[in-house]
């Protein structure tokens, strides 16, 4: 059974070419254009990987890495910060937050499904 990965960016272009990467390794793909979309979608069904955004409109990604962590379905979902922001304070405070990796764009596919694929979820 395919696992399903998160992606959330407010940058459709952004999601399309992740998603593209993401399919054509054999996942499932749920869209969101920031933090509060996201945790709209977060009802129950299994998300076996978050990818997020830093920088986004209605709820940044540091905040809805917190919000996303309060929900018993998600408190262990691992969620990797895609993201322009290259700042140490930034990271820390991503994992701080609960994010595993943080990934600076521009990014190369594959760099990015390597860190996936180390960190999704069985």
């Amino acid at each position: 059974m395919a696992k399903t990965i998160m992606i959330v960016d407010d940058s459709a272009s952004l999601r399309q070419v992740v998603s593209i990467a993401l399919k054509g390794a054999g996942y499932d793909v749920v869209e969101a254009c920031d933090g509060k979309d996201a945790l709209s979608k977060l009802n129950g069904g299994k998300i076996n990987l978050i990818i997020s955004d830093v920088n986004m409109p209605n709820m940044d990604g540091i905040t809805f890495v917190k919000e996303a962590k309060k929900l018993a379905s998600y408190k262990f979902t691992p969620i990797i910060m895609l993201t322009t922001e290259s700042q140490e304070g930034k990271k820390a405070e991503g994992q701080a937050a609960g994010a595993k990796a943080w990934v600076v764009k521009p990014f190369k596919p594959e760099q990015m499904l390597n860190a996936v694929s180390k960190l999704v979820m069985p």
